[in-house]
């Protein structure tokens, strides 16, 4: 597939803010047409609104991804409207920051029911028409959690290595029936988005995802390159080389190095103030954007993130990346 087609019809979920939003925006400065997902509608037109600008066309799909019948409905409607999809980017999510024995079973099942089911429902969507044609790509947007849990996200680090767990599964599905729809799947570092603020959060003080955080653009410039590639799995950025690897090698020392050391690092010195508004169960009005609100401590691509789109480069930059960071660590701990 090549990446300055300007006819893809893309789907992406959570395209009214964050990622999402700047994964619509790369893609439509491509020239794609698109379908945005998402249950804020202000946010989705707003995203279509600059999706046009870029240069794509967009149409607005205002629902939730936990509704599988729905989820199946916009996949229809794209295809009626806009055309076969070519590409469909998972990415909504939900998440809950506090101690595992401060959430509700309630709490627990609307995060896997989102940010995992979410995921099922819009991949079989996707299938039912790519199968038949026998061409396509999905694109999983992961995390390093998806691999090494931290403490104050249990319900979001469940539903991210559920997704792993079921991305994995049916790729050797897809093998045995010799398809050539592709699956490809993305661990993601933090990023600056506006789940810090507008996502449920129990904690004392105001959320802040593990640093370095990083642009939601120098995220959104990897899905499309993914996608164009369909790399079977991509770790992105030195951060989550350094879970995926950490975790492979030393789970016992990450272990009581997070339970001492990964509180701190998840919150601000600011106090809490979102008082109970939160987009779990229902939206908040307005327009999120695409960013949070720590612009000052945002960072653009690092050089793992340069190198590995260059395959032949990659392998040494992780090697030695990797054993540097695991070394700093060992003696942290």
């Amino acid at each position: 597939m090549d990446g300055s087609s300007t006819s893809r019809v893309v789907v992406v979920t959570g395209a009214s803010s964050g990622i999402g939003r700047a994964v619509a925006r790369e893609f439509g400065a491509r020239g794609a047409h698109l379908g945005l997902i998402a249950r804020n509608e202000e946010g989705l037109r707003a995203a279509a609104e600059e999706v046009r600008r870029a240069g794509g066309e967009a149409l607005v799909l205002p629902l939730d991804v936990a509704d599988a019948a729905a989820v199946e409905a916009a996949a229809a409607r794209v295809e009626a409207e806009l055309g076969p999809i070519d590409v469909w980017v998972n990415n909504a999510m939900a998440t809950v920051f506090a101690p595992v024995m401060e959430v509700t079973a309630e709490e627990f099942r609307r995060v896997t029911e989102v940010t995992y089911l979410g995921y099922v429902h819009g991949t079989t969507a996707a299938l039912r028409r790519m199968l038949p044609r026998d061409e396509g790509t999905v694109v999983q947007i992961g995390s390093a959690l998806a691999y090494r849990s931290i403490p104050l996200q249990g319900a979001y680090c469940a539903a991210k290595a559920a997704i792993r767990g079921f991305t994995d599964s049916l790729r050797t599905e897809l093998i045995h029936d010799g398809s050539r729809v592709r699956l490809s799947m993305l661990q993601l570092p933090a990023v600056n988005t506006p789940q810090s603020t507008r996502q449920r959060n129990k904690l004392p003080r105001q959320a802040l995802p593990v640093p370095p955080l990083y642009t939601p653009e120098a995220i959104a410039e990897r899905v499309v390159w993914a996608a164009d590639h369909a790399p079977r799995e991509m770790l992105i950025g030195r951060p989550t080389v350094l879970a995926v690897w950490g975790q492979k090698l030393v789970p016992a020392l990450l272990d009581r190095y997070l339970g001492k050391k990964g509180y701190a690092p998840q919150t601000t010195d600011r106090p809490n103030e979102q008082h109970g508004r939160d987009i779990l169960f229902a939206t908040l009005p307005g327009d999120p954007g695409a960013h949070g609100p720590y612009r000052d401590q945002e960072r653009g691509p690092d050089l793992q993130m340069r190198l590995r789109t260059h395959p032949r480069a990659v392998g040494v930059a992780l090697a030695l990346g990797g054993l540097a960071g695991l070394a700093a660590m060992a003696r942290r701990a």
